[in-house]
């Protein structure tokens, strides 16, 4: 008897597992691809600029400076402009030139507008800086041309007032060695 309801039970557990429908395979579902923003595009460019040596970065400006050329879009002027700006020696007229008609643009990329104008001010500091370091050299030659030119006259004056001792001396020794006169 046992035997008999174990098997009218596994009969109908497998009747009941084939009465069930077959899941259907699970598919993964398709999400789009979010475009890569531009503010993405260039913390990437970046991240690559990072890891080039100066002969690359000098390369990578002049190739910057022609995709500007050839094709000026703000993306393109941004790019050349962070080249010139990480390269050291770009020189900042040029960066401000490149970013201007960017951070002035109305409508538009939020993210590059504003990197464009980060890059603005970055430029407008180191060419301030630049001025305000080459107006303290002009200051220090100029002092130093001074203190030269004071040095100068001070060795002058003290060579005339040796000769004027030494003048003194040699009068004095003549005088020293006359005679004095008798009375």
């Amino acid at each position: 008897m046992r035997a008999l309801a174990a098997g009218m039970l596994a009969a109908s557990l497998l009747t009941a597992c084939a009465s069930m429908e077959p899941a259907a395979p699970q598919t993964e579902i398709a999400l789009p691809r979010l475009a890569r923003s531009s503010a993405d595009e260039i913390v990437a460019y970046m991240a690559r600029l990072r890891t080039l040596g100066a002969a690359a970065i000098t390369g990578e400006v002049s190739r910057q400076r022609q995709a500007a050329a050839r094709k000026p879009t703000d993306m393109a002027r941004v790019k050349a402009a962070i080249a010139l700006l990480v390269a050291h020696n770009g020189d900042e007229a040029e960066i401000l030139a490149l970013v201007e008609p960017v951070s002035r643009t109305g409508p538009g990329d939020v993210d590059l507008r504003a990197m464009a104008s980060f890059l603005h001010v970055l430029a407008s500091d180191r060419r301030r800086l630049r001025e305000s370091a080459a107006a303290r050299v002009r200051d220090e030659r100029r002092a130093q041309e001074q203190l030269r030119s004071r040095a100068d006259s001070a060795q002058e004056r003290a060579e005339q007032l040796q000769q004027k001792l030494d003048a003194l001396t040699a009068l004095e020794k003549s005088l020293s060695d006359r005679q004095p006169a008798s009375r």
